[in-house]
């Protein structure tokens, strides 16, 4: 299935290096290229797309956390992912959990990574909330918190769901079987206190996501590498 994929980028050449990326890729088609918010928010809904990628510094008036949300706000459906040169995904808790699903952050230098890339958007237009690999690697519980009673293990598989890995990658990755990917997310939910039966609106692998968001932890390095 391909996904419509738009483009907010103020810097030309950051832009043209995103939409080549993304024209290569043989499951997006790139129906829309922007400078800034005011453009995206005349463009993006003629331009029908599935996901929109928004640089989080746009100049002008609307950046790129308020041009997001207000095509979120007209279009119910549509994923975002969040560009940015820092590791800051924390504003994706404090999203209203109507809109919470189906955004995904990503660190600017990863745009050369294809998979990196792939997940991010597949992971938006799923429904997801996909991080940076990266950013993932510099995540620590904080103690205290409900994180910090996953087994390492645990952590592991965790980090691989928030970076938008289906459960047979998962299994694939860490050479377990997916019945066993399957447990462990389910002894996951009982820890974080997430009830898979009263998630009819925020799916459990997203409600995941956002509590190892809020129990962790961001290393300040990570955005320097």
């Amino acid at each position: 299935m391909t996904v419509r994929v738009a483009i907010v980028e103020d810097e030309p050449l950051y832009r043209g290096l995103l939409e080549q990326h993304l024209a290569h890729h043989p499951n997006f088609d790139v129906v829309g290229t922007y400078a800034d918010g005011a453009a995206a928010l005349e463009g993006v809904p003629a331009a029908t797309a599935d996901v929109v990628t928004v640089d989080i510094e746009l100049p002008g008036r609307v950046d790129g956390i308020q041009t997001a949300l207000t095509l979120r706000a007209r279009d119910a459906r549509l994923g975002i992912v969040i560009l940015s040169n820092h590791a800051d995904p924390r504003f994706l808790g404090a999203l209203p959990r109507e809109v919470t699903s189906g955004w995904s952050y990503l660190l600017k230098k990863s745009v050369s990574n294809v998979a990196t890339l792939e997940r991010a958007i597949e992971g938006a237009a799923s429904g997801t909330v996909t991080l940076d690999p990266a950013i993932v690697a510099g995540m620590r519980p904080r103690p205290g918190r409900p994180m910090a009673r996953l087994t390492p293990r645990q952590l592991e598989i965790l980090g691989l769901v928030a970076q938008g890995l289906s459960n047979a990658a998962i299994g694939e990755r860490l050479v377990l079987a997916e019945k066993s990917v399957e447990n462990q997310l389910t002894s996951i939910y009982g820890e974080l206190g997430i009830d898979r039966r009263a998630s009819a609106e925020v799916h459990p692998r997203v409600s995941a996501v956002l509590a190892y968001l809020h129990d962790s932890r961001i290393s300040p390095r990570v955005s320097s590498r």
